[in-house]
């Protein structure tokens, strides 16, 4: 029902928030843009921006469509993509899904042994945040997801393999003031914002590593910033065992115990059942069993 071009032109109005500012960008006059604007609005029979003196904002009906037309956009690159590959050489990609607790340093050994062994697909790889891991499984933007952790919270056909438990510690930096209590309660922690990662999912509900009810976060994108944040006093919080404890024996960190403590949290590999998929089977057996997952990704 509508180009490429018109809904790129839509984004772009939207994004801006100007008929002027997005002409300026596509290398249009603003009448262009502002005609086919209410071209497309005639199509639809309904207003997507109201015009205000010196913007332009989407309305409801607007906002409804954009988001389905960036949905219709990454779909159109997606389709460029996969007919490049094809006519590359390229049959298959296999999207594997990271979260973001497990250990970094394996993913490089694990690129490197799947371009060796495939020369004609290849592997994408995303780092998701709690239960992104799991949107990216049932939204199919996954086929296969390392260390997934809490209960599987979606319906589908997927397999999982157990990776054991990932142990947490609740750390601070040795000057934080919390470091100086041998007891600490709920009240004193409050005080102190907790260093959080922001759940990736889209759709599911997000969860948090730790947080008091009552308790300002300070947000951050991955474990590199969360543990500079920490080691600068800014926060306290729950890290993985495998990122703090080196942290821990350099003196950089401290841990105390919590008037809860946190359990640990059950992690499992997670893939979308596919018997016809060669390059999800090898990773499959590359991986290895519960005990070789839990050695290699989270101890």
């Amino acid at each position: 029902m509508f180009s490429k071009h018109t809904l790129v032109m839509l984004d772009t109005v939207a994004r801006l928030g100007s008929f002027t500012l997005a002409a300026q960008q596509l290398h249009k006059v603003p009448s262009a843009i502002s005609y086919n604007v209410k071209q497309v609005e005639r199509d639809l029979g309904v207003t997507l921006f109201q015009r205000l003196p010196r913007r332009v904002e989407l309305t409801e009906a607007g906002r409804h469509f954009m988001a389905e037309a960036r949905v219709m956009l990454r779909q159109m690159e997606e389709l460029r993509q996969q007919t490049q590959r094809v006519a590359n050489g390229w049959q298959q990609t296999l999207r594997l899904a990271l979260d973001n607790v497990v250990k970094p340093l394996r993913i490089t050994t694990l690129v490197r042994d799947f371009y060796r062994q495939f020369d004609d697909a290849e592997l994408v790889i995303s780092m998701e945040v709690f239960n992104g891991v799991w949107d990216a499984l049932a939204d199919g933007r996954a086929d296969i997801a390392i260390g997934a952790t809490s209960a599987i919270p979606v319906g589908g056909d997927f397999g999982f393999r157990d990776m054991g438990e990932l142990q947490w510690r609740f750390v601070m930096a040795p000057h934080h003031p919390c470091a100086k209590e041998a007891v600490l309660t709920h009240q004193q922690l409050e005080q102190y914002p907790v260093i959080c990662l922001e759940d990736s999912a889209r759709t599911l509900p997000k969860r948090s590593n730790w947080q008091l009810d009552n308790q300002r976060r300070l947000m951050v994108p991955d474990w590199p910033n969360a543990i500079a944040c920490f080691i600068e006093g800014l926060g306290l919080g729950c890290m993985p065992s495998h990122y703090a404890d080196p942290l821990i024996a350099r003196g950089l960190l401290v841990e105390r115990a919590l008037p809860d403590p946190r359990r640990p949290s059950a992690c499992c590999l997670a893939w979308r059942n596919d018997d016809s998929n060669a390059l999800l089977a090898w990773v499959l057996d590359y991986l290895g069993d519960s005990e070789q997952l839990n050695r290699e990704w989270l101890s």
